[in-house]
């Protein structure tokens, strides 16, 4: 059990584990490492905790009868919070970045496009290119497709295409992942 010097435990941790005076089962199976489980009555699970001046805590409830470990609570809700913190900063977040064509794009227009489509890929991030066809453009369906399809061929070096060109709407839309390094 807790002495009053320590700070007490907050509300929102208790969500996850009962500890302590909180556990309402009358026997429990007490884990202690390098040794075999045993079970014990409440009570007498307390008192060892107190004894070492740790906290008993639920790790299974559904079990039967439930599990618990001493171990110091706080150093515990710690090591968890550090360690989902580390596996956030692990994750890589997916950029998607957008470049627009129209369906009469000159060439020098394309090549300014492309420079900046190189770029976005060397960063990892992922490219989305869209052919908009405004108005009555529609009917250039077969020249968006062969813009796109040229895009994704000069950027085949850094990326590789995800899908096809496909009409949604008013937009042709190519996904290009960057390629793994």
């Amino acid at each position: 059990m807790r002495k009053d010097s320590r700070k007490p435990v907050r509300k929102e941790d208790n969500d996850q584990h009962k500890i302590n005076a909180k556990i309402t089962a009358r026997e429990i199976r007490l884990v202690v490492e390098g040794e075999e489980p045993q079970v014990l009555t409440l009570s007498a699970a307390l008192q060892l905790a107190e004894e070492q001046d740790m906290d008993l805590v639920e790790i299974s409830p559904n079990a039967v009868p439930p599990v618990c470990k001493i171990m110091d609570y706080r150093k515990f809700l710690y090591n968890q919070k550090r360690k989902q913190k580390e596996l956030k900063a692990k994750q890589s977040k997916v950029i998607l970045k957008e470049i627009r064509f129209g369906p009469n794009t000159d060439d020098h227009d394309f090549q300014f496009k492309l420079t900046h489509a190189r770029k976005f890929l060397e960063e990892g991030s992922k490219v989305k290119a869209y052919v908009f066809f405004r108005g009555r453009t529609i009917v250039f369906k077969d020249r968006g497709e062969i813009l796109l399809l040229k895009f994704v061929q000069e950027l085949a070096d850094l990326g590789t295409l995800e899908q096809m060109p496909k009409l949604e709407g008013k937009r042709m839309i190519v996904m290009i992942n960057p390629k793994k390094k």
